[in-house]
């Protein structure tokens, strides 16, 4: 019986990444130091042989949601995308605003590499231009910028690529806030000096067996579709179910209406990222989006374990999170793949779907 990915074992401290203190959480330095798992640093490698020649979009992939926000500027002005007023507040009451504006900005602890280590294999890269910036700086950003500049994240990427040769990743390059055609052109030129032929070409979803034969590691979506028509190695976005909800019951009803109508036929991403809203901003003063969303994970955890991958119709491909690391969710979602390897005959031939499993054996239903 092959197995996927592994149940993650005692997690070892890392000096790299420090989680703020909760709900009593101390230690002798005065922030707590975050668990760090690795057991999922290869899981791709690891995958049972049968599960090589199912297509990425009906594999079950972790990501997270607003990858580059550990690394927000402090100093950053507020993004030209939100209200007037808000910027406004930002530049008049820096002192107040600002710090408000990171505590419900920020959705990941763990650097980009830390993330891929973790085992997340879809980033979702929100890249824009600013306006006070050089020419050619470009940053991420979410309602602040951050201090990574895009081109050296790319290449942090593209290292950790070649020391894990057959881990893929996804990359979702996003918003563009304040991107001129110029500057479009100039970061796909980034793209492609950086990745080079790691890059698969747009074409039919490839199976990890197929990417290996020919070397390639990134598939890069690009939500722009008069670039992507340009470049070969660009593919389209990829749908991100969004929920835009506080509480964790109402994102789930979302998800579950999300799929009774059906999943995309290609790549597709489920978010179990809660939003904030105004109401619950202005009701919480000296609450955070990780306050908010700590509490929430148990729930959230329980609904991804009782997901299916596959091609079937309420099946789920990638999920994407905020905080990695902060529990089990990778592992939870990388071993939602054991659920395709059921039909020992044809596992990547099976018909998946949640409260429902039916295994195909040459076109005819077939007992697991």
């Amino acid at each position: 019986m092959c197995h996927v990915g592994t149940e993650q074992p005692p997690c070892t401290l890392t000096a790299r990444t420090r989680w703020p203190p909760m709900g009593g959480q101390t230690s002798t330095g005065g922030s707590v130091q975050s668990l760090l798992c690795t057991a999922n640093t290869d899981w791709m490698s690891a995958l049972c042989p049968l599960l090589r020649d199912v297509p990425l979009h009906h594999l079950s992939i972790p990501g997270s949601h607003d990858t580059m926000t550990y690394c927000l500027n402090k100093k950053s002005p507020i993004s030209q995308t939100q209200s007037r007023l808000l910027q406004l507040l930002g530049k008049v009451l820096p002192c107040v605003t600002r710090p408000v504006v990171l505590r419900w900005s920020i959705t990941q602890v763990l650097d980009v590499t830390e993330q891929l280590d973790a085992g997340v294999r879809y980033l979702d890269l929100r890249i824009a231009h600013m306006l006070v910036g050089s020419e050619k700086n470009l940053h991420f950003v979410h309602m602040v910028y951050t201090t990574a500049l895009v081109e050296d994240t790319l290449t942090e990427i593209s290292e950790w690529l070649e020391n894990h040769p057959r881990e893929v990743v996804i990359l979702a390059c996003r918003n563009f806030e304040g991107m001129t055609e110029d500057l479009h052109e100039y970061l796909v030129a980034c793209i492609r000096n950086i990745f080079g032929d790691m890059l698969c070409p747009r074409g039919d979803l490839p199976t990890l067996n197929q990417l290996w034969s020919r070397g390639q590691q990134v598939i890069l979506s690009y939500e722009e579709e008069s670039v992507v028509s340009r470049h070969g190695e660009l593919w389209p976005g990829i749908p991100y179910w969004w929920g835009d909800q506080v509480k964790a019951q109402e994102l789930i009803q979302y998800l579950e209406h999300m799929k009774s109508c059906g999943r995309p036929g290609g790549l597709f991403v489920a978010g179990i990222n809660l939003t904030e809203n105004l109401a619950y901003v202005l009701g919480h003063p000296s609450q955070s989006l990780r306050k908010m969303t700590l509490p929430n994970l148990p729930c959230l955890s329980t609904w991804v374990r009782e997901q299916c991958p596959g091609p079937g119709a309420r099946c789920t491909n990638i999920i994407a999170g905020d905080f990695i690391g902060a529990d089990t969710f990778v592992g939870d979602v990388i071993r939602l793949n054991e659920k395709l390897l059921r039909c020992s005959r044809v596992p990547f031939a099976a018909h998946v779907e949640c409260g429902r499993e039916e295994w195909v054996w040459g076109g005819v239903p077939a007992s697991p």
